[in-house]
């Protein structure tokens, strides 16, 4: 996949604020601090377009990343921080599924896990919720240059089985370090966004 343009676009908190162009949309959804930020600057191939931090929580908004005029990556706030107010995590709770129950230009979810750990409460609780709403989506586990080879498989399956994946389940493995999943990722991210893909 080439990136011949690639940039930040808004930090929206309202329906109002969401661009208007009608380009398809993937959104990334995952707990905090499990690398989402690298990922979206991995896929585009840029070192800091997306801000990553090591405080958790850091993003608040729905931040817009649009690639080559053809489509939005779109970042949502990390779930499960603990020192994010009860009030704070409630707005982003609401914010997200207005987004993910009436936003027609979002064609794929792409849940981010870290490849170390059993996925969270707050992890089954998404794909559940994306499931029971079939709404389109991919699981992305990430840091796999943080596990030998040798247990990848095993880290997988574990993951697979805590989620209740099937099967048929698109499962990625990813290294924001490496780079590894990078293409598999971008052909699963065009196959759904075909609408628009002959521009990407």
């Amino acid at each position: 996949m080439k990136i011949t343009e690639a940039e930040f676009v808004i930090s929206a908190v309202k329906p109002h604020q969401y661009p208007e162009d009608g380009l398809p949309e993937v959104a990334l959804a995952g707990r905090s601090n499990v690398g989402k930020s690298s990922l979206i600057n991995k896929l585009l191939t840029r070192k800091a377009l997306a801000r990553t931090s090591s405080q958790p929580g850091k993003t608040q908004q729905l931040n817009y990343y649009r690639v080559n005029q053809a489509l939005y990556l779109v970042d949502f706030p990390g779930y499960g921080y603990a020192k994010v107010s009860k009030t704070q995590r409630q707005a982003w709770g609401e914010m997200i599924e207005n987004y993910l129950r009436s936003r027609n230009e979002l064609k794929l979810v792409l849940l981010v896990i870290d490849a170390r750990h059993e996925p969270s409460k707050d992890d089954c609780l998404m794909y559940d919720w994306l499931k029971h709403f079939q709404i389109p989506m991919s699981i992305v586990v990430t840091k796999a240059d943080k596990l030998p080879r040798s247990k990848w498989d095993k880290h997988l399956k574990m993951i697979k089985e805590s989620l209740g994946a099937g099967r048929e389940e698109k499962v990625i493995l990813f290294s924001s370090e490496t780079g590894l999943g990078r293409e598999q990722l971008w052909e699963v991210i065009m196959a759904e966004s075909s609408d628009k893909e002959e521009s990407v």
